[in-house]
């Protein structure tokens, strides 16, 4: 953690600019990118990048798979299935892959996100 506090618009114009160009980005793209980020996190706390266990930490991973697994079914009817199936398949991998890494597994349907995908079976 830096000392440093986080960056701040200079003046009411910088946020006039970053107002404009928050406006013009689609929701269906916000939707996905914050999709990826919740896969991102979940991925490096499930320990499924390079640092391998170094990031580990099933206790957080369940809360960024359960609230993933919460945005796409909450946004199944606003983004489309070119968007959606990917994020859908993303997340089953997720929740197998926590479901692998737990040392005892949660009953089918009582996995990370499992109240809003169903079951999660196999591979």
């Amino acid at each position: 953690m830096s000392d440093t506090p986080p960056e701040s618009p200079e003046s009411p114009a910088d946020f006039d600019a970053m107002t404009r160009d928050i406006a013009e980005v689609p929701a269906v793209e916000v939707i996905v990118t914050v999709a990826v980020n919740l896969m991102s996190a979940a991925a490096v706390k499930l320990g499924l990048t390079e640092e391998g266990d170094k990031y580990k930490d099933l206790d957080e991973a369940r809360k960024l798979v359960s609230a993933l697994a919460g945005l796409l079914d909450a946004s199944a009817t606003e983004i489309s299935s070119f968007h959606a199936a990917p994020l859908r398949d993303g997340l089953k991998s997720l929740q197998l892959a926590f479901r692998e890494a737990s040392l005892v597994p949660d009953e089918p349907g009582q996995g990370p996100g499992e109240k809003y995908t169903g079951p999660i079976y196999g591979k």
